[in-house]
């Protein structure tokens, strides 16, 4: 049997108005009641830019652009369950957030970086501060 490996993910820092899109996660037994960006596994073959839009529209309903690199998150607070996730930045462009998957989220919210929920997962706590500090990489 092969060894456990880390998944590759996005998450996606969606700014409307100066405010983050959040969703207070449910379902997985190690976030739930936490407040997260959205994103998702990278799928095989799949770009950055391209999985973060695809998941955004699967997730939440929104439309995105002008997605930018923000840094990377090493998320090993709960192994043997290992996430590598590819923080982006992305602009809303259209919609409003929806929930399209209720079983994984109670409600999606937009809050200021100075005004943020608590508790936040642990890769998007990093991925903020991370971004707001200007620092790439997260470990």
């Amino acid at each position: 049997m092969d060894a456990p490996r880390p998944k590759v993910a996005t998450g996606v820092l969606i700014f409307r108005d100066g405010k983050i899109l959040l969703g207070k996660r449910k379902g997985d037994g190690r976030t739930d009641g936490m407040y997260g960006i959205p994103g998702g596994h990278i799928e095989n073959g799949e770009g950055f830019v391209e999985a973060a839009t695809r998941e955004i529209a699967e997730e939440v309903g929104v439309t995105i652009a002008n997605v930018s690199f923000v840094g990377i998150v090493n998320v090993r607070e709960y192994l043997p369950v290992h996430y590598i996730m590819i923080i982006l930045r992305a602009d809303w462009v259209a919609g409003e957030a929806q929930m399209l998957e209720p079983d994984k989220c109670d409600e999606w919210i937009w809050r200021s970086p100075d005004e943020l929920p608590s508790p936040m997962t642990p890769g998007t706590e990093r991925g903020i501060r991370g971004f707001l500090e200007g620092k790439p990489m997260c470990d």
